[in-house]
């Protein structure tokens, strides 16, 4: 920075020395005095040194101010580097709750500094996630691990025979361990490949009629009402095969927890400006306050007794809301308390008529 001063000043000065003795001597001429005489020469004089002492000056003045300014930013560059620098080494260390604050410094640095916020913010959640699916994961596994080895055990020290009895109990062991692998995978694929989803124009009507066909034989075999409610021919662009999976998640739920002789019904209504939502209701059990907010986690169950006995694994609902957010919606649930039913709703954005054109 002081380089660019004195460059300028350079400048300034060639300029005023090729312009200023010319304007001097003309407005001397015009004074009638004459250029020769030695009162022009005297004044002459002190024009030059007064000229030459105060653009010395404001030089001297202008590159001490330009150095000046030049450390300031730079160690405020610096110390903002350093900070970064630092935090992303903690980072980087496994410290993913590390923030940076803004350096205001401008746009750029407050970019960066949100950046790597975000960066650990998402770190931390796949972190989190990993650190609870393999606690889900383990205790997924003890049951039926134990199972296997109190059995093995007792056929070795002769206390059981390896009889039709014993065999079932341990096919069925390993049979929901094989379970419990597939779903691993089945949720991990849906999450990893989110940004492969291909929408294409159609209605929430034709989405809960293609549901409600492919499952209604399901819902006949065990005794229990499937129907359409209201259903507005609403807009939407979706991923068909992926929303059919939401809701097909979403309607096994509801037969695995509706009695026999129970209902489930599906409506279709906007619900405001641009948005529309999908309603799953049935009769069934219904679901406690404080179980709420937990029921789209992984392997989280309800009652986990029941759950083992009736092939839930607790994987369908984290699949359904990691679908219906890549798709910029969001599901929710609500109750009214154990036996009294649970309505299931996904909400989405709608088409609209100028969306639909441009398309």
């Amino acid at each position: 920075m002081a380089g660019v001063v004195v460059g300028c000043a350079g400048s300034a000065w060639l300029v005023a020395t090729m312009l200023a003795p010319e304007i001097f001597h003309d407005h001397l001429g015009q004074a009638g005095i004459d250029h020769d005489s030695a009162e022009a020469a005297h004044i002459e004089e002190a024009f030059t040194a007064s000229i030459a002492l105060a653009w010395g000056l404001a030089v001297g003045v202008a590159v001490l101010l330009a150095l000046l300014a030049s450390w300031y930013l730079t160690r405020r560059v610096q110390r903002s580097v350093a900070v970064v620098t630092a935090s992303t080494a903690e980072i980087a260390g496994g410290h993913y709750d590390t923030r940076v604050a803004s350096p205001e410094l401008g746009r750029e640095f407050d970019d960066l500094a949100t950046s790597v916020n975000e960066l650990a913010r998402r770190l931390d959640a796949t972190d989190a996630s990993r650190r609870r699916m393999l606690a889900d994961l383990g205790h997924e596994m003890r049951t039926p691990l134990a199972t296997i080895d109190s059995y093995l055990e007792a056929i070795d020290d002769g206390v059981r025979e390896l009889d039709d009895d014993t065999r079932e109990v341990l096919w069925t062991a390993t049979r929901r361990l094989e379970r419990l692998a597939s779903d691993i995978v089945a949720v991990s694929a849906v999450e990893e490949h989110l940004d492969r989803l291909r929408p294409v124009p159609t209605t929430t009507a034709a989405l809960v009629t293609a549901a409600i066909d492919a499952a209604r034989e399901r819902f006949g075999d065990k005794g229990v009402g499937l129907s359409a409610g209201d259903l507005a021919p609403t807009p939407v662009a979706v991923d068909v095969d992926r929303m059919g999976q939401v809701l097909g998640n979403l309607l096994d739920n509801a037969l695995r927890h509706t009695p026999t002789g129970g209902n489930v019904t599906v409506d279709s209504v906007p619900v405001g400006p641009g948005r529309v939502a999908i309603t799953v209701s049935d009769t069934g059990e219904g679901v406690a306050a404080h179980h709420l907010d937990h029921l789209f986690d992984r392997f989280y169950r309800v009652d986990t007794a029941r759950g083992r006995h009736s092939g839930g694994s607790g994987i369908g609902l984290a699949i359904t809301r990691a679908l219906v957010r890549a798709h910029g919606g969001r599901v929710g649930v609500a109750s009214d308390g154990p036996g009294r039913g649970t309505r299931f709703t996904v909400e989405l954005p709608a088409e609209t008529d100028g969306a639909r054109g441009a398309g």
